[in-house]
């Protein structure tokens, strides 16, 4: 008698750990199906505008997007200038400006975006930062950084000594070939003294 015992002890322990190897691996299949249900992502490139736009107001800047499927979803902005300069549709994401924007004065403003449900105003995403970059036209002429520039020279001094040096700066992007470069010339007196690049 105790070797059937032993014998159908044995044959039900496989049956047994069979058993709790399927039901941990359905668990474990169902927590990564949920896992990959929960997984959202923030979708959009980065934001940027051209300053000094003679179009008409508002100007369309950029779309914030989210993966997250419901119909009572609805896109907030929070940070700099939000709900004043910039406002998001709160159905589609598109961030428009509603100011003509200066680079010069500000190059960059940062906001979040979020994603609430509208019915209890819970978030359905992280909240994630991003940049909206104004880009530079050159609308700006170059200024001397003062007002007189004094020099002198000996008399008779060989040609191409060095009389004084002159300093302009130009408040266009220095990244944008072209718009912050100065260049000098002479208008008065080019008979007796020339500059070059540098100033």
């Amino acid at each position: 008698m105790s070797h059937l015992i032993l014998l159908f002890s044995l044959f039900l322990a496989p049956a047994f750990a069979d058993g709790r190897s399927q039901k941990s691996t359905q668990n474990l299949s169902s927590n990564d199906v949920s896992h990959k249900r929960q997984k959202r992502d923030w979708i959009w490139n980065q934001l940027h505008i051209q300053e000094e736009l003679d179009t008409p107001l508002p100007h369309h800047v950029g779309k914030i997007t989210s993966s997250v499927r419901n119909k009572n979803a609805k896109y907030i902005i929070e940070g700099e200038f939000a709900n004043t300069i910039f406002k998001v549709e709160e159905t589609s994401g598109d961030v428009y400006a509603f100011e003509r924007l200066d680079r010069e004065k500000k190059a960059e403003y940062e906001l979040t975006a979020l994603i609430i449900d509208r019915t209890n105003n819970r978030s359905l995403e992280r909240p994630s930062r991003f940049i909206i970059k104004v880009y530079d036209i050159n609308d700006n002429a170059p200024v001397f950084v003062q007002k007189v520039f004094n020099g002198s020279v000996p008399e008779m001094s060989p040609v191409g000594t060095s009389v004084t040096k002159v300093t302009a700066v130009d408040a266009d992007d220095p990244t944008v070939a072209g718009h912050a470069t100065v260049t000098y010339e002479v208008t008065t007196g080019g008979e007796y003294f020339t500059i070059d690049d540098s100033g």
